[in-house]
């Protein structure tokens, strides 16, 4: 809010103004020019002033984005902080060809930042890093940080280039608060503090839904504290590294509240050869519902859930139990046994899980053009062949074949698919799909963007 003398500060809106009989003053109209209505806000100072609606208006709109991410600019940065994962001198260069090239890492560094507002706050290294590289840089250097290999490997670029980016950055940082209206919670804590003083428990429901599925990625260590842990204690989680998971959320287009326990990834060194993912080109969709419409053949669509949890944890990791696992779990030492959200090695390890069961279960082979299509030899209409095509992106699956259904539902005796439901897709990839009636006996799969253009227009 911007108070006499054109000065930023924060404000709350208490209540409609009245005159001295307690009338409401001014009236609310569809045409913002002409709402007059009045509101009573109390400053930061503990002094109370008031504001007409549009004035109100214009400085909420003026704090957010069109998706209601609030953000604020930073005025200056004013400490740093390492929380011990940060990589040390001696580990922060390698070697390509005899040349020594600094590793290019942000991880382990926290700066506080003051933003305009007056408020303050830890950011991680990263978001400074892209809101105010030029500033960070001159940080760095004035107190001489610069030679750490978290700012060694830009900061000198950053200052080569300081005239040319001064005109370009934005000195924004963002932090969602809020979606389609709807306040976005970022502890436990404050989600069943927003569902008691919303007098619902849509937040609560949420948080049970993911724990209630995600609980199988991890299991309990008996017996041993987290100190013990760390202190290479306790045999089963030698040479593991501590990590820390939490719960996320979200809110869908129709409003529905979304948990999701991710692990903090980012805390974890794994090499590139566990992390490689691929999935299935646009190209290779269109030609596989070009052959359905050429072969006469069927098409179906399923959603694999919660597909990562599927597949085992590719790497060594444990972590301390928080609220969401729990009152009986809390604090306890846990061990990573399933490819739990955000982990690096999560999509690669699912897609090796699946691929395998798509080769050996279901003796589909994978093309030599696009590794997530996959073909198998079948016959049809009294013993002739054919092939059927099964495509995979990441949890999507599009079957096309003369009988789609009993692939589906041999997937379905493996893994849970969403909802329970399969059938003719109306849509993939984010693609609406339908078939077209060429003439009387000549059918086509059509590809279109409604789909995607409705929910745009929704979300506006």
């Amino acid at each position: 809010m911007r108070a006499p003398g054109n000065v930023a500060t924060k404000a709350t809106v208490l209540k409609r103004k009245t005159d001295i009989h307690g009338k409401l003053l001014g009236r609310g109209h569809r045409n913002p020019l002409l709402d007059t209505r009045e509101y009573v806000v109390e400053l930061e100072d503990s002094t109370f002033d008031s504001y007409f609606a549009n004035t109100i208006a214009e400085n909420l709109y003026t704090q957010c984005d069109a998706e209601g991410r609030e953000f604020n600019t930073i005025r200056d940065i004013i400490d740093h902080k390492t929380d011990g994962h940060a990589i040390s001198r001696q580990n922060g260069f390698y070697y390509v060809y005899g040349q020594q090239r600094n590793k290019k890492t942000t991880a382990g560094w926290k700066l506080q930042v003051e933003f305009t507002d007056g408020t303050t706050d830890w950011i991680p290294l990263k978001d400074v890093k892209h809101s105010n590289p030029i500033q960070l840089a001159e940080y760095a250097i004035m107190n001489k940080i610069d030679d750490e290999p978290a700012f060694k490997w830009w900061v000198p670029l950053v200052m080569r280039k300081q005239e040319r980016m001064i005109n370009k950055v934005k000195k924004k940082y963002w932090r969602t608060t809020h979606k389609f209206g709807i306040r976005v919670p970022k502890t436990i804590a404050e989600a069943l503090r927003l569902d008691e003083e919303s007098g619902n428990t849509y937040w609560a429901y949420a948080i049970q839904k993911e724990m209630g599925k995600a609980k199988v990625s991890y299991k309990p260590v008996d017996g041993c504290t987290p100190e013990q842990v760390r202190s290479n204690k306790v045999d089963e989680l030698w040479g593991h590294q501590e990590i820390k998971c939490h719960i996320i959320f979200d809110v869908k287009m129709d409003f529905t509240r979304k948990a999701r326990f991710v692990a903090g990834g980012h805390m974890t060194e794994a090499p590139n050869s566990l992390t490689y993912s691929s999935v299935v080109s646009r190209e290779s969709v269109k030609i596989a519902f070009l052959i359905a419409a050429l072969n006469d053949l069927d098409a179906m669509t399923c959603d694999i859930g919660n597909a990562y949890l599927n597949a085992n944890c590719r790497e060594k990791i444990w972590f301390v139990a928080g609220p969401e696992c729990g009152p009986e779990l809390q604090g306890k030492p846990c061990k990573l046994i399933r490819a739990l959200y955000g982990l690096k090695s999560s999509g690669a390890a699912w897609r090796a899980m699946f691929s395998a069961f798509i080769t050996n279960c279901l003796k589909f082979q994978p093309t030599r053009i696009d590794p997530d299509v996959y073909m198998r030899k079948n016959f049809r209409n009294g013993g002739h062949p054919y092939y059927e095509y099964l495509l995979v992106y990441v949890d999507d699956v599009l079957v096309v074949s003369n009988a789609p259904e009993d692939v589906m539902k041999d997937i379905g005796k493996e893994f849970e698919i969403k909802n329970g439901e399969f059938g003719p897709p109306t849509s993939y990839l984010g693609a609406g799909v339908s078939k077209v009636q060429l003439s009387t006996s000549e059918e086509c799969w059509s590809m279109d963007s409604k789909t995607y253009v409705k929910a745009a227009i929704q979300v506006v």
